[in-house]
């Protein structure tokens, strides 16, 4: 008799964890998937004044939101626990997967220049302080900066004496794994050493590798700048490109030209040991072009330009286009 009731008891308390395991598993499939916003998170026993903190959580972390009570998420935690948080400290799952695929969309495009927060400052999908948020940075994290936007305040209305609106200049930047845009206002570019006192006295605002010499048992980068000088319309109107100079070990300017109306992202790419890399221009009617350059040993040469930005077609050899040009007069 004492066997079988020992029997019973493992066969109902074994039912009853299965059913316990059963209920919590369907709990955690129908919950609700959320990510967490802040860097830190805290996770209280209970919303009320005196409540303590069970666990913490990181940004970007999983979670499951069992409930929703006014302004605050009841999460499951593990070991069948649960606590709660600020809604507002969570972003749902569309928006989390909407800034995964800019992420995914970064990993084609090239770095134009870094930096770092210079204070507390919210990522955005989009460049409006309106825009969802997809994290929260603290300062002095570090950012690749890919694209800059200046847009007009979505909560300011247009002055009455025809003027522009105040404008925000925002970017488009990659930390980790997050990608979005923050307010340009928060950043400070990191110059590269080698190039600090070039950027002396003038707004250098890109810097791409062109390509690396050999100096003794170092591989020095060759760069391309860009500056900004005088205007806040464009991304850059100023280029230039420095190269090693290996025998006194130093930069020098190669190559310098002025008046552009350019835009980011500007883009190198490698034939052969040549690189080439191009810019995103306006010319005077606002038409769209590109004009690529190549780097030949220590000599910058403007290769010729493209319609539009989206093209990666290289431009026609000279020949060609006199060729082409006398045939089109034979006609």
């Amino acid at each position: 008799m004492k066997k079988l009731l020992i029997f019973l008891l493992i066969v109902i308390g074994g039912a009853t964890y299965y059913q316990f395991v059963r209920a919590r598993r369907k709990s955690q499939a129908s919950g609700e998937v959320a990510y967490v916003l802040p860097e830190k998170l805290p996770v209280l026993d209970t919303t009320a004044i005196i409540h303590q903190v069970i666990a913490t959580l990181h940004g970007g972390e999983q979670v499951i939101v069992s409930a929703r009570i006014g302004e605050w998420a009841k999460l499951q935690l593990p070991h069948g626990r649960s606590g709660w948080v600020p809604q507002e400290s969570l972003i749902d799952r569309a928006t989390y997967e909407r800034g995964q695929a800019l992420l995914k969309d970064l990993t084609r495009s090239q770095v134009q220049a870094e930096g770092h927060t210079d204070g507390a400052v919210n990522l955005h999908l989009e460049p409006s302080r309106d825009a969802l948020k997809l994290a929260e940075f603290p300062a002095g994290q570090r950012v690749d900066v890919y694209n800059r936007r200046l847009v007009a305040r979505s909560s300011q209305l247009a002055p009455a004496n025809g003027k522009k609106p105040s404008q925000d200049v925002w970017y488009l930047v990659r930390s980790g794994p997050y990608a979005g845009w923050i307010l340009g206002r928060f950043v400070d570019l990191d110059v590269p050493p080698g190039l600090a006192n070039y950027a002396q006295g003038i707004n250098m605002v890109a810097w791409l590798v062109l390509d690396t010499v050999n100096d003794g048992d170092r591989e020095v980068p060759q760069y391309l700048a860009a500056d900004r000088i005088g205007e806040r319309d464009l991304d850059f109107n100023h280029i230039r490109v420095f190269t090693w100079w290996i025998k006194h070990h130093k930069y020098v300017t190669a190559y310098v030209e002025s008046h552009l109306n350019g835009y980011f992202p500007i883009t190198v790419t490698h034939e052969g040991n040549v690189p080439y890399f191009r810019l995103r221009l306006i010319g005077d009617q606002g038409e769209k072009y590109q004009k690529v350059y190549g780097l030949f040993d220590t000599i910058v040469r403007p290769i010729g330009t493209v319609e539009g930005w989206t093209s990666e077609a290289m431009p026609a050899p000279p020949t060609s286009r006199v060729r082409r040009r006398r045939a089109h007069r034979r006609r």
